[in-house]
């Protein structure tokens, strides 16, 4: 029997638990003699505490401790570095000395009853500091070449060449070369950080809002000097993270240092403008491209120069100018990615990381060297198509990019667009088509799972993965299913605890390939072990047979596919927008993206990724931007009142996804490539590439507000 699930649009299966408010996240957990912690942050951007008095916090009605730098237990802040944590630098250690790194350090963590004392009683510690010259205007700083350039396992150098790229360029009969810039973001999920931390003993239980359960136990192992293994962290379910989740931050340190010294649970939860200063951010980006090309609209010469911020104690570096390297042919290339170290706080993924931002800048680029030879945007694409990584060296383990223009292209109906600037109207309204290429790697982890089949006809899965929102209950309950031959209802998949056998990080979209394929083959081990031993071709009556459970734990890991062929994810996203002549709104009215993202496991929740993908990219585009004081590295628009995101109101009435159909044995075994990062990548670019259709007016700067337009 098989339920041949895999491929199914299967709804969530954690569904109802979230609508019931059955699902419990971070904050929601009910801990006996539960007390609250609230931090106090610095008001500077660099320099030392002078003096702290937290009497009057201590007197305040409810308060259990105030801890500062002079007061808090010396941490051991053993070496760690998980997958998300940049390779160069060090982590602050938390109120370890009077040292002030960025505007919003905590500086001191209040301990209270209720949440009210607490907030109350922070309000209370006076501070005083000896501010020394802060860099917090990234506009005025120099930028370097970063020590190491680590991003997604895989170490890249920060300058790389091909041919003679600056020849070419000066040589070719058309150029353009023009500077593209990306503020800030930040990650604004709709749950919080927060954190419960609780000790036993010398063992700690920690229920916490993460993307990665056992890198959380492993960095507050480091930071106590205890082992891993005294640490337990829970995290069933997860109100969105988009990145956020991925390091293990200084709340989570206060809250189990909090609890230690109350001697009972303390909970830390980070406010919405909190949010903004402690659980990182897409990095501002600066980016020169310089494109020349013959005029028959084959590249000559690619030249991409970009660098981010990053903090002064830490080095990160994100995968900004990968796709330049391999997207679109060309015998001349270079690319240098540059730091910016800022008193900021230290920045890190967010969706699609690099890419996302690389991509605006590359295929803006793209879309002007059309309009300067005068060539549809898709019809230069295909003209400069690859058929290999020319960066790599390799072979593509599969690459649908001519598909994926083909079909998105068909069902936006791009063969009407007229080619002119201004030249689409409805009524007094501007309408442009855009389109942008997308891209990101397959990244495939070790990870570990185990099945347990029970005399009852029923299935135990587990794997301390994450999931954030994708689908991850219910996609891994659909292999589980699938492979067993067992009904989905009898199938209870487990995740989101360290207890449980040890997963990758839930990010880089590699859950699916590393978790799914262990999945894949414990079940396939269970299933196998089951028939043999209850004689039966079928594993209900094999386990009745048995009368007792049979179990199998699998740990996979990557073979060498990723030294033979480059592996990734393609797509093509086009858009229409239309902008008023008068007031420069712009509304996105439709977007189609086609995808060649492997097997699709799941077409319904991953079709939500994308749309997800879809609206973000509209906030990337039109909203989003963390406003920086360059005096004092202060983000006065740290709230949902001032940094805008999409709303119902700003979501196109029509966004079509569509996924291109792709048998590709050599990313994993289970096939798949991911979704959750491509979603994203390409949607700026396009959206920016409709305006300037509709208007004749190139904005090279995000996001793209009135102003701009008029």
């Amino acid at each position: 029997m098989t339920t041949a699930l895999i491929g199914q649009p299967v709804s969530r299966v954690d569904g109802r638990q979230k609508v019931t408010g059955r699902a419990t996240y971070a904050a929601e957990f009910e801990v006996p003699g539960l007390a609250h912690g609230a931090i106090v942050r610095s008001t500077i951007a660099h320099g030392r505490i002078a003096s702290i008095n937290s009497v009057a916090a201590e007197r305040a009605a409810g308060v259990v401790a105030v801890l500062t730098h002079r007061n808090a237990p010396r941490l051991a802040y053993r070496p760690h570095k998980g997958a998300p944590d940049p390779d160069v630098g060090e982590r602050l250690h938390m109120l370890q000395d009077d040292q002030v790194n960025h505007q919003g350090q905590p500086i001191a963590l209040v301990i209270a009853e209720t949440l009210e004392q607490a907030n109350h009683a922070a309000t209370l510690v006076r501070v005083s500091y000896t501010s020394e010259t802060g860099t917090t205007d990234i506009e005025r700083i120099e930028p370097v070449l970063p020590t190491q350039k680590n991003d997604q396992g895989q170490v890249r150098p920060p300058e790389t060449r091909r041919g003679d790229p600056e020849g070419a360029l000066a040589a070719a009969e058309v150029k353009v070369d023009y500077t593209y810039v990306i503020p800030r973001e930040n990650h604004n999920p709709v749950e919080m950080h927060a954190t419960i931390a609780a000790w036993d003993g010398d063992r700690l239980t920690l229920w916490d809002k993460t993307q990665w359960v056992h890198n959380v136990a492993d960095e507050i192992a480091a930071v106590f000097g205890i082992p891993a293994e005294n640490v337990r962290v829970v995290s069933p379910f997860v109100g969105g993270a988009f990145g956020s989740g991925l390091r293990t931050w200084p709340h989570v340190t206060l809250a189990a240092l909090g609890a230690r010294v109350a001697r009972r649970p303390v909970k830390v939860m980070l406010s919405r403008r909190e949010m903004y200063y402690g659980v990182g951010y897409r990095p501002h980006t600066v980016q020169r491209v310089a494109l020349g090309a013959s005029r028959d609209g084959r590249l000559a010469a690619l030249l991409h120069d970009g660098y981010q911020e990053t903090s002064t104690y830490e080095e990160f570096s994100e995968a900004l100018l990968n796709a330049s390297r391999f997207l679109h042919s060309c015998p001349n290339v270079y690319t240098r990615h540059r730091i910016a170290r800022m008193n900021v706080h230290t920045p890190t993924y967010m969706r699609a990381p690099g890419e996302a931002s690389g991509i605006f800048a590359l295929e803006s680029a793209i879309d002007e060297l059309a309009v300067a030879l005068g060539v549809d945007p898709v019809e230069l694409r295909l003209r400069n198509e690859p058929e290999q990584d020319e960066f790599k060296r390799l072979p593509f383990s599969s690459r649908s990019t001519r598909e994926c223009y083909r079909v998105a292209a068909e069902r936006f109906g791009w063969s009407r667009r007229t080619a002119a600037s201004r030249s689409m109207r409805d009524g007094r309204w501007l309408i442009g088509w855009g389109m942008a290429t997308a891209t990101y790697p397959m990244n495939y982890a070790p990870a570990s799972a185990m099945a347990r089949l029970l005399p009852d006809g029923t299935a135990e899965v587990r794997s301390a993965s994450s999931d954030m929102g994708p689908g991850t209950w219910t996609s891994m309950t659909q292999v589980a299913s699938d492979i067993l031959g067992l009904p989905i209802e009898r199938v209870k998949f487990t995740l989101g605890d360290t207890r449980l056998p040890r997963a990758p990080v839930h990010g880089g979209s590699m859950t699916m390939a590393s978790v799914g394929s262990a999945v894949q083959a414990a079940c396939r081990k269970a299933r196998e072990d089951a028939l043999t031993r209850g004689g039966a071709n079928d594993v209900t009556e094999a386990m009745r047979r048995l009368g007792q459970p049979v179990e199998a734990s699998v740990d996979v890991q990557p073979g060498d596919a990723s030294q033979r062929f480059s592996m990734h994810a393609f797509g093509a996203v086009f858009a229409e927008v239309a902008v008023d002549p008068d007031l420069g709104e712009t509304r996105v009215r439709r977007i189609v993206g086609a995808y060649g993202a492997g097997r699709i496991v799941n077409p319904k929740t991953a079709r939500s990724q994308c749309i997800g993908g879809m609206i973000g990219g509209i906030g990337m585009a039109l909203m989003e931007h963390s406003v920086v004081d360059g005096r004092n590295g202060r983000v006065p628009n740290a709230n949902f009142a001032e940094y805008a995101v999409p709303v119902h109101a700003d979501a196109p009435s029509l966004m079509d996804v569509i996924f291109v159909e792709e048998d590709d044995p050599h990313v994993n075994p289970l096939g798949v490539k991911g979704v959750g990062e491509i979603a994203i990548v390409g949607v700026a670019p396009a959206i920016a590439n409709a305006i300037f259709h509709a208007t004749g007016k190139r904005i090279r700067e995000l996001p793209i507000t009135p102003d701009k337009l008029l």
